[in-house]
């Protein structure tokens, strides 16, 4: 028997929960965009139950709209906003005890590459090779990229869509019963192995989490979401107390 998780996903509600238990899964870990880390961790607490383990994480938005990379936070300590320099979020997710994985490599223009990869080695637990919004081409860099940096890879469905969860695995050789649990062994680097349904139906799922892209990555969207207000994710939110005043974007 193996451990089988789903190290990112977008979504978490009932339709998503019941997916992933028909589809095998053990564990999800639940990183929506734009969302305090609060409001992550009660709804991961509400959908955990004795067959599945939801995990809270935070994709951290950082740099501007220009310049943007993410990094995912799996089960932090303390809330981290979005739009901090990525000197910043690493500084922060540093000094908490949280495992730091690096979703989509060279994916678009919101991911490391070589360059942050090389700068953030030591900070780093962990390297996505495999989801479904990825092409060909995007997979196999990712996976020379895993063979050239050391980092242990994972794999997620990355599911922004509910029929996208259970297309991908990470399996682990032993179970986790909590987020920090699970969080451990990715800063230990526990030995893994990366699974994906295979066939027709799951191309079709990796098209439509493509074409999912159309509207994640709109300037409307970033407009509507992050410069209209004080968002919960917002540096400037008074709830960081000017904590991240020097580091923010915006």
């Amino acid at each position: 028997m193996t451990f089988r998780v789903d190290p990112h996903v977008k979504i978490l509600d009932e339709r998503v929960v019941e997916r992933a238990k028909a589809r095998g899964l053990d564990a999800l870990v639940y990183a929506p965009h734009f969302t305090h880390l609060s409001d992550v961790e009660a709804r991961a607490e509400r959908f955990s139950d004795d067959e599945l383990l939801v995990v809270p994480a935070r994709e951290v938005f950082t740099g501007s709209w220009r310049d943007r990379k993410h990094v995912l936070a799996v089960a932090p300590s303390d809330p981290i906003p979005d739009f901090v320099t990525l000197e910043g979020a690493m500084a922060e997710l540093d000094r908490q005890d949280c495992a730091t994985l690096v979703p989509h490599p060279e994916f678009a223009t919101v991911s490391f590459g070589a360059a942050e990869l090389a700068a953030y080695g030591d900070q780093l637990d962990g390297i996505e090779v495999y989801n479904p919004k990825h092409r060909t081409g995007h997979n196999e860099r990712a996976r020379a990229l895993a063979g050239d940096t050391g980092l242990p890879p994972f794999a997620s469905s990355y599911a922004h869509l509910t029929p996208t969860v259970g297309e991908v695995w990470t399996a682990f050789e032993e179970p986790f019963e909590t987020a920090d649990g699970l969080a451990a062994a990715l800063r230990a680097g526990e030995p893994r192995r990366v699974f994906h349904r295979p066939g027709r139906r799951h191309r079709l799922r990796c098209h439509a989490e493509f074409a999912h892209l159309s509207w994640e990555n709109t300037w409307e969207k970033f407009e509507r979401v992050v410069l209209k207000g004080q968002e919960a994710t917002h540096p400037r939110n008074p709830a960081y107390e000017g904590r991240f005043d020097d580091v923010a974007v915006y």
